[in-house]
């Protein structure tokens, strides 16, 4: 597991499967293959079926309206939506060949007892299960790392997931930013909670991206996000509950570019020159003779300037200079040297 690795040294990215195998394994092994030369850390997956997570009801309660998936029912979303558990072995073995991290969002806890039998390494909450906290004392008493979106949350509803691990034992745990939209518009995103999370709760936070594009997820890091997670597809044309809102892999590659770009923009906090600057510093402005200047003869505004380059006296020293003889003799051209302020 590649997790703690990557986000001491920069962001651990996550390229969430979801539904967009579109109901093919050989669909879902390519995801895997392909979000590891994208340059992912982890594929993720997640583990349900309609009838761990909601009935099989119409009446009005279990109707969605608006959106994507207007007119479904829950039951029939989830049963198209869901990843058969007999492939989900398999899945985890092509990411074993291919050298990629395996995660799943368990669901209840039967899905638990599953994923620990296929030897998982670490877990998801989903946002939508940040409140069932007897889920995530089950997870959590497993004690391996834990990964909680935080869509829709409130700060006390956040700490109440957070405190239902910490009472497990277990205090691995990274919390994720997410506007549970699909896809998420940009002002509603708030980033910027990021920093607030970090100070407030005292774990490593990332980003749970539904936005289009990259930029969500360059601010993040900027912000100090260590994990982002994005949905990610073969293709937006294969029809499925979350291809609207995943990136197609050759985006996800340029994404993964951006954000570790991001990271080397936003450095650490410094004000030592690099290399290259220091190689600049000769276009820096310096007091230079632009008239030829004897020995013991006063320094004016007619025979002293600042100008490029920077092989002389620094232009903070020009009114001091003024007052001042020349100790020695200066052509037209010649730096002023350092000498002519020593007392």
């Amino acid at each position: 597991m590649k997790l703690y690795e990557k986000m001491e040294k920069g962001v651990y990215m996550i390229a969430e499967m979801s539904a967009n195998h579109g109901g093919s394994l050989e669909n879902a092994l390519q995801i895997v293959a392909e979000a590891k030369k994208a340059g992912a850390d982890c594929l993720k997956i997640q583990t349900y079926t309609a009838d761990t997570l909601t009935i099989p009801c119409d009446n009005e309660y279990f109707k969605l309206k608006g959106g994507l998936w207007d007119g479904y029912t829950y039951y029939d979303l989830y049963k198209e939506a869901y990843t058969p558990w007999e492939w989900q072995a398999r899945i985890k073995e092509k990411c074993d060949e291919v050298g990629i991290d395996f995660l799943s969002t368990p669901f209840d806890r039967t899905a638990v007892d599953f994923l620990e039998e296929l030897g998982v390494e670490f877990y998801k909450i989903a946002s939508f299960e940040l409140v069932d906290i007897p889920l995530i004392e089950y997870v959590a008493s497993k004690n391996k790392p834990m990964i909680i979106s935080c869509g829709m949350a409130s700060t006390e509803e956040i700490l109440e997931a957070v405190e239902a691990c910490r009472n497990q034992g277990n205090d691995n745990i990274v919390l994720l930013k997410c506007c549970s939209e699909y896809p998420a518009n940009y002002s509603d995103m708030k980033v910027a909670t990021i920093c607030d999370m970090q100070q407030r709760f005292g774990l490593p936070i990332g980003l749970s991206d539904h936005s289009m594009g990259s930029v969500a997820a360059v601010v993040a890091v900027t912000l100090g996000a260590r994990v982002i997670e994005k949905h990610v597809c073969l293709s937006r044309n294969i029809p499925s509950a979350d291809s609207a809102f995943s990136m197609e892999m050759p985006e996800y590659r340029a994404l993964v570019e951006d954000v570790h770009n991001a990271l080397l923009i936003k450095g650490e906090p410094t004000y030592e020159l690099t290399k290259k600057e220091k190689d600049s510093l000769i276009f820096r402005r310096s007091l230079f003779a632009v008239s030829e200047i004897e020995e013991g003869e006063p320094f004016t505004p007619k025979n002293v300037r600042s100008i490029r380059p920077g092989n002389g006296l620094k232009p903070k020293y020009y009114k001091p200079l003024l007052e001042r003889k020349a100790k020695k003799s200066y052509h037209y051209g010649d730096p002023i040297s350092e000498e002519e302020i020593r007392d």
